[in-house]
């Protein structure tokens, strides 16, 4: 018997395998191995080792981190399934090889899938009895020259629940059915059948079409399988989980039989000729199809939910990445009805300043009251923002601050104020969390509700951190998809766009501070605790004081962290604390202090990039160098615009076929982009309508965040449903 030796996991196998399915060179794939194998993030390899992974961006680094991951989650199930076939003494040095050399890990499951441990079958059942040495002439499919009931004689034994001849070739034929449908060859063939020719059919179960009203369009509908749109799969899937629809793959079972029983049953003259193509008609259908059927649906989900992480994380970054107001003093409005619109005032740092409420909406309506509470604040405080939350009685709110902000303007020397709808998705679910309380430990829910729309117009990316990416409301179907991979992919985005943006040491929540590059959420506490006992870091050097903050930690984070007014003006740019030397090397060859080089953009010209490589540091890096010390610090957001949202429009009832109006795109799936054109309820611009050319994908033309004029085609107030056109606006 072989004895397996399991080798320890190949870094430079791994490597060449991750570049042939990327299609990116071998040296790039195994220098980016290599630097994530020795604990580097993805934005400090991307940003400060171009030189050695040859310039790859967080895309491609992202790709071989996943396939790194794939590769020992292969080789761990290799290890695995070598000693379980090992134990049983069933592993010989052909099987073992074809495990080894395997790359594909559903192939690996199909070469394990005889040997794995099943629940009772009835092919084990017929095991027991003693019948698969009939099973056996059977598989063999070869003449033996003598009657059928001479052959299965001898395996009649009623001790053994073998009462007759008829009980036991069943009994062989459960055998053989089990053994064909394990058969690799008979698998792939029938899963590329079903790849390729196989149609998604979802049906409504009887009895459920009442209930089933918001799957209108699934109750009995096909798709290919090879052209099926992810939003509709995961429609279908969710249909099904909640008990309305059956989802199922269909073939044609006449043209796959025929195929089938020509592979499987080879010998014409064989005696049990015809019951082995009896025996295929049950494998097929009792075992091969649905097993396949199953795994086609997985393969399938899979790919849809990789999809909808997709979407989902683009829709993210647009949102975490929105232009922000910047640090000017800003009211927050939570809008209400009964209970009044909570009100908020932050400082330019975002610090709470003070809290008030109006009731401006029904039922009151007590707008003199409200008015003079807003005007004394705006007065004292020196607001210039007002942020109001989008979401129940905004469009009211909305129309009180209009009027207050007109009334104002007419008064000489009024303060000029700009106000802002915001989306308010997740506010409450923060304002309820213990980081909330935290906080803010004396206010009341309400109030931290309006804080954080405040904070959100000053900075999204500090506010929306905060938050369980999930409840933004910018995903397609996240609940329906792999969570897993779903916090995989939302987090990963964060942490780009937070290292992209860089993040203020002595300004940043522990929230915030959590997704820079190397540290994580503890750390992030310890900087913070560290920050309130001994006050802001001077330098970035500083935080190798912080405790149990080590080298590598300060490696990997230090050049995404700004000091401003600090004691080396470097620590406010993208320079990494590594390549100072190289600046100081800059200023020597200009003779002028490092002070004075760095924001200056024409001493900054002045340099070449190639006099300054030397072994540790690359061309890419000094010129990265070279870009950032003529814009240190600069902020990659967008200029901040604000959609107007249309006067007396402001619920479904106002809108009207025909209407052009402003909005902000909200939410981009694959079929279409959701518009908040200000009536409480978001418009779907399809796909279709999006542009006046053929688009792949709604994200080529539009973004969360796009501010664009839209065009109103129809209104459905029963199912609260607006369709919109931007082509025709």
């Amino acid at each position: 018997m072989a004895t397996p030796t399991f080798e320890r996991f190949d870094l430079d196998q791994a490597a060449r395998s991750i570049a042939s399915a990327t299609g990116l060179s071998e040296r790039q794939v195994g220098q980016a191995v290599k630097l994530l194998d020795e604990g580097n993030t993805l934005p400090f390899i991307a940003r400060y080792r171009k030189e050695v992974t040859g310039g790859l961006d967080e895309i491609a680094l992202r790709q071989i981190e996943d396939g790194l991951a794939r590769a020992r989650e292969l080789a761990s199930r290799k290890s695995t399934i070598l000693l379980t076939i090992n134990e049983q003494g069933s592993l010989t040095p052909e099987l073992q090889r074809q495990i080894e050399q395997c790359s594909d890990r559903q192939h690996l499951e199909d070469l394990y899938l005889p040997f794995k441990p099943k629940r009772r079958t009835r092919a084990a059942t017929a095991r027991e009895r003693g019948l698969q040495p009939l099973a056996d002439i059977l598989l063999k499919q070869q003449r033996v020259g003598r009657p059928k009931d001479e052959i299965v004689r001898p395996f009649v034994n009623p001790d053994k629940d073998v009462p007759d001849a008829e009980a036991a070739l069943q009994g062989a034929c459960d055998i053989v059915a089990e053994t064909w449908s394990e058969d690799v060859i008979t698998r792939r063939w029938l899963s590329e059948q079903m790849r390729e020719y196989g149609r998604v059919h979802s049906k409504v179960k009887r009895g459920k079409k009442s209930d089933a009203a918001k799957f209108e369009m699934y109750l009995d509908r096909e798709e290919p399988v090879k052209r099926i749109p992810s939003h509709r799969l995961l429609a279908m899937k969710r249909g099904e989980a909640e008990g309305l629809l059956n989802v199922t793959v269909e073939l044609n079972d006449e043209f796959v039989l025929r195929k089938l029983k020509g592979m499987l049953v080879t010998n014409r003259d064989f005696e049990f000729h015809q019951l082995l193509l009896t025996t295929v008609e049950d494998c097929y259908q009792r075992l091969l199809c649905p097993a396949i059927e199953s795994l086609t649906l997985h393969v399938l989900k899979e790919q849809a939910d990789e999809e909808a992480i997709q979407v989902f994380s683009r829709n993210l970054r647009e949102l975490l990445l929105a232009p922000p107001a910047g640090p000017r003093v800003t009211m927050g409005i939570d809008p209400g009805f009964r209970t009044g619109c909570k009100v908020a005032v932050v400082d330019g740092t975002g610090k709470f300043l003070e809290s008030s409420t109006i009731y401006p909406t029904p039922p009151r309506e007590d707008i003199a009251g409200a008015s003079t509470i807003v005007n004394d604040l705006i007065t004292r405080h020196g607001v210039e923002l007002i942020a109001i939350g989008n979401g129940t009685a905004s469009r009211e709110t909305d129309a009180f601050i209009s009027g207050l902000l007109k009334e104002m303007s007419s008064h000489s020397n009024a303060p000029v104020l700009t106000k802002v709808m915001v989306s308010e998705s997740g506010a409450s679910i923060y304002s309820a969390s213990e980081l909330a309380a935290h906080e803010y430990p004396n206010l009341d829910l309400t109030v931290r509700g309006a804080i954080s729309i405040a904070h959100r117009l000053q900075d999204p990316l500090a506010e929306l951190v905060k938050l369980d990416p999930k409840s933004i409301g910018v995903g397609q179907y996240q609940h329906d998809v792999n969570q897993t991979l779903l916090r995989r992919g939302l987090d990963r985005e964060v942490e780009s766009c937070v290292n992209g943006v860089g993040v203020d040491l002595n300004m940043a929540s522990s929230s915030l501070l959590a997704h820079v590059a190397g540290v994580g959420p503890k750390l992030a506490e310890r900087i913070v605790e560290h920050r309130d006992t001994v006050g802001p870091f001077e330098s970035r050097q500083r935080l190798l004081d912080v405790p149990k903050l080590g080298r590598k930690a300060f490696e990997q984070a230090a050049g995404f962290l700004r000091i401003r007014d600090g004691q080396q003006p470097l620590d406010n740019s993208a320079v990494h604390p590594e390549s100072y030397h190289i600046v100081e090397r800059m200023a020597a060859r200009l003779n002028v202090d490092t002070r004075r080089l760095v924001g200056n953009e024409s001493l900054a010209a002045q340099l070449h990039a190639e006099d300054f490589v030397d072994e540790q540091c690359g061309l890419p890096t000094v010129q990265d160098i070279i870009s950032e010390l003529a814009k240190p610090g600069r902020d990659p957001r967008s200029e901040f615009k604000v959609a107007q949202f249309a006067e007396g429009v402001n619920d479904l009832d106002d809108l009207k076929p025909g209407m052009i109006l402003e909005g902000v795109v909200t939410n981009v799936t694959k079929f279409g982009a959701f518009v908040d054109i200000g009536v409480h309820q978001d418009g779907l611009v399809h796909i279709s309508q999006l542009a006046d050319t053929f688009i792949e994908s709604p994200s080529d033309v539009v973004s969360v965040g796009d501010v664009i004029h839209v065009k109103v085609l129809d209104v459905d107030h029963e199912r609260r449903r607006i369709g919109l056109s931007r082509k025709q606006a």
